[in-house]
């Protein structure tokens, strides 16, 4: 379900917008879903890279599945 929002753009930002939608026969709306999910895929590889950052670092540690599992008490 779509869900509206409010956003504050600089109006050149909004005039590049108009001209993108305006070009490919789109809305202004299905140009900033597709932006925000491409940028969803941005932020994806970043909170990756840190978690493989924080594994190499020692801030993080990997827990096996076993061990999970045993410590939720289920048997595998």
């Amino acid at each position: 379900m779509k869900q509206a929002i409010n956003i504050r753009l600089e109006k050149e930002m909004i005039e590049s917008l108009d001209g993108y939608a305006q070009e490919l026969d789109k809305t202004r709306t299905s140009l900033i879903e597709k932006s925000i999910e491409l940028y969803f895929d941005k932020l994806d590889e970043m909170v990756a890279d840190k978690r493989i950052d924080d594994l190499k670092s020692g801030k993080t540690t990997v827990v096996s599945l076993e061990d999970v599992f045993a410590k939720a008490g289920i048997g595998v």
